[in-house]
């Protein structure tokens, strides 16, 4: 196992085309039916529900019925059969799930193998969708158990992973059964209300969201398999001692975010401390120790402090110029939405936002919490807050406090944040449980901790601020009386010290015990914490909530970054030249901005604002651009990897020529594959060949008398087949 170095020294849709749904998620109560919906709801009698996993299925079955269940052809995504009121008639259920994502995305056949081409063509090669091995079973069970339905419902989450997921189940039902009729379930959390609201408010599946995922899923297959098998590919030749059985990854979110831990680094490293120099007033009053600052804080000119500090000495006498006493509170936290618990989790309980999720999710698919995955920091007013505070007060260490939230003025009263995505609320328990271990107990009791501090109180407490005048110079101290913990007294997470001064009357005047000049350096950044690139990584757009803690595992598992003691990032050695290198050739692919820009047009796709064609072609044009300079450029990575892994290995000439980049010309006649121009081993002369040498020979020899032969992007429009590159 290699040891980080750290710098410390488809079924492709294209079949069956679904029709596009102009009405998302409209909601299909009884007075928006037509008489042929009324009529088709009347024939169901069986209806297939699924959910994204197992547990999920579960929970919503013990909900809906008795809990009766069977097996399905996947022992780990059973089948719940029970009788339950649906479309005004009671009908048969079975609930079944898959297990996360139904299909795969890969390039067709030759193109999923490593050498069968060159990268740059894994920009334009066909993509397909497929099933994986391990999701044939399930597969099956759907095909099998859909034969006897007439309707299906859609019960994985609700986000846009669980839309997609959703569309992939879809059509692999209605590829069995075309006349299928499809609805969506949507929920926040595995309870009673929420099931029972779902079955009455069903909607229509939303091919908006999904198609945004379709999108982001193409890009990041085309983007990552081309970049990474370029440098993959020429860096393990380049630097066979190091990097021989290494897999060197890009993905356009796992860069910037890997960016800006070498720029925290480069900061560190950049960073020339300056001297500064500051005043300082003690008092000693009854054992008691005041200090007071200096107003003007510091000074850079060891000079000018020395003289002001002179003269406060020539006449050390202190006047209290203003005494002043305010009200001051500390506000109790926001509800809980994903990046929050994800960067609080990390800060306080020193849980891994990958752990963290995983857990949430866990507690979710269990019925003790909502929903995990929310931008949305503000509780809807339909959300009835009480019953929920009613269920924890049988808890012996917050059950008292939560007695305390439903008798304070005015019931539970939540602090309202600004962000709402519209399809979840804040994260909230659901459900009391205090048999949980380890950290998922842990996180359990912070999700209710910081549900009920935001439903309390804002803590109160009482400032008073003395400035004092020496010889004209100002400084001022103050103290905090705190007068009502309120909502501190459930979350431990926060701290409010008290800090008593003496008593000053304005106009008074003492002899300070001390004045002292003393200087200090100015600090350089810190490293950043897990919880700090998770702030990054949102200002910047760089992946959504549900993805921010997979990217961060990637660069950690790809060994670009480890962590200090204190679990701060320091870029490794390979992490630190792959970003170097690319800022060298003058593209910033290890800042934000390129996946920022697709990450806003996916929210305009899953809104419908935009199409889907049009920005997935954008966007490989815009990054098969990019690619092509990369290449060209190549030597600047090998000469900035080079000072952390030794010298570059001098690679034949033949095996150059391989590596360089090789536009298509033509298709091959004889197996339709890409020919490219490649040059003569002896003189320099060139020909075209098939990159399915040596499996095909097909060439096309130049004369010896042709000097120069190169390719541009013009086609002839009279070679067949097209195109043919000039």
């Amino acid at each position: 196992m290699r040891v980080v170095n750290l710098l410390s020294k488809h079924l492709l849709r294209l079949g069956h085309q679904r029709p596009r749904i102009q009405l998302r998620c409209r909601s299909l109560a009884q007075d928006s039916l037509t008489a042929l919906d009324m009529m088709r709801r009347g024939q169901i009698k069986r209806v297939l529900c699924v959910a994204e996993k197992n547990d999920a299925a579960r929970g919503i079955s013990e909900i809906m019925s008795n809990g009766m269940s069977r097996e399905g052809l996947s022992r780990f995504n059973k089948i719940y059969e029970y009788e339950y009121h649906l479309f005004g008639q009671n009908v048969t259920v079975a609930m079944t799930s898959v297990s996360g994502h139904l299909l795969g995305l890969e390039f067709k056949a030759p193109y999923h193998k490593w050498l069968s081409c060159n990268p740059v063509l894994l920009f334009d090669a066909e993509v397909e969708k497929y099933c994986p091995d391990g999701m044939i079973q399930i597969k099956r069970t759907l095909e099998k158990e859909v034969r006897q339905c007439q309707a299906l419902i859609i019960w994985t989450d609700c986000d846009r992973e669980g839309e997609n997921i959703g569309f992939e189940i879809i059509d692999v039902c209605k590829a069995v059964k075309p006349n299928l009729q499809v609805f969506r379930a949507k929920f926040s959390e595995i309870t009673p209300n929420s099931i029972r609201r779902a079955c009455e408010t069903l909607s229509e599946p939303d091919v908006n969201i999904s198609d945004a995922v379709d999108v982001r899923q193409e890009l990041d297959l085309r983007i990552g398999a081309s970049f990474t098998r370029f440098q993959t590919l020429r860096l393990q030749k380049i630097f066979p001692l190091s990097l021989a059985n290494q897999l060197i990854s890009y993905g356009s979110c796992q860069f910037p975010t890997l960016g800006f831990v070498v720029e925290r680094f480069k900061a560190i490293q950049a960073f020339v401390p300056e001297t500064f120099y500051k005043i300082k007033v003690l008092h000693e009053v009854e054992e008691e120790t005041v200090e007071f600052g200096w107003k003007r804080h510091r000074l850079f000119n060891h000079t000018a402090c020395l003289v002001l500090y002179q003269i406060c000495m020539e006449d050390p006498l202190a006047t209290v110029t203003s005494v002043a006493s305010k009200p001051k509170s500390k506000w109790r936290p926001l509800p809980l939405d994903t990046v929050e618990l994800e960067k609080l989790a990390s800060r306080k309980l020193r849980i891994s936002a990958k752990e963290t999720m995983k857990i949430a999710e866990k507690l979710y698919t269990q019925g003790f919490i909502s929903y995990p995955r929310t931008e949305t920091n503000i509780f809807p007013a339909s959300l009835a807050l009480r019953p929920l505070v009613e269920e924890q007060m049988q808890n012996p260490d917050w059950g008292a406090f939560a007695q305390r939230v439903l008798e304070q003025p005015g019931g539970p009263n939540p602090r309202q944040g600004k962000n709402s995505d519209q399809a979840h609320p804040p994260i909230h328990p659901t459900k009391h449980i205090n048999t949980l271990q380890g950290n998922e107990g842990r996180v359990y009791e912070f999700v209710v901790r910081h549900f009920l501090a935001c439903l309390s109180q804002d803590a109160l407490g009482q400032e008073t601020v003395v400035d004092i005048d020496i010889a004209q110079e100002k400084f001022s101290t103050s103290g905090l009386m705190i007068v009502a913990r309120n909502y501190l007294d459930v979350y431990p997470y926060d701290r409010w010290s008290a800090k008593v001064i003496p008593v000053y009357e304005q106009g008074s005047q003492f002899q300070p015990s001390a004045i002292e000049m003393v200087d200090g350096q100015t600090s350089p950044p810190q490293l950043l914490t897990e919880a700090d690139l998770i702030s990054l990584m949102e200002k910047h757009g760089i992946g959504t909530d549900a993805t921010h803690a997979d990217h961060i595992e990637t660069i950690k598992s790809r060994m670009y970054v480890g962590l200090t003691p204190d679990q701060r990032f320091l870029p490794g050695e390979l992490g630190m030249g792959l970003v170097e290198g690319y800022n060298a050739m003058g593209y910033e692919m290890s800042k934000p901005h390129l996946r920022a820009e697709l990450e806003a047009d996916l929210k305009l796709v899953s809104e419908g604002r935009k199409d889907k064609r049009s920005v997935l072609q954008h966007h490989i044009q815009k990054y098969k651009a990019v690619f092509i300079e990369s290449v060209r450029k190549a030597k600047k990575l090998d000469e900035a990897l080079s000072p952390y892994l030794g010298a570059a290995q001098e690679i034949p000439e033949t095996e150059q020529q391989d590596m360089e980049l090789q536009l298509p010309v033509r298709k091959c006649p004889h197996c339709g594959r890409d020919m490219v121009l490649r040059k003569r081993k002896e003189g320099n002369g060139k020909f075209l060949s098939c990159v399915g040498f040596p499996a095909c020979k097909t060439a096309v020899w130049f004369p010896e008398t042709v000097l120069e032969v190169s390719r541009d992007d013009s086609i002839c429009s009279t070679c067949q087949p097209r195109p043919v590159h000039m």
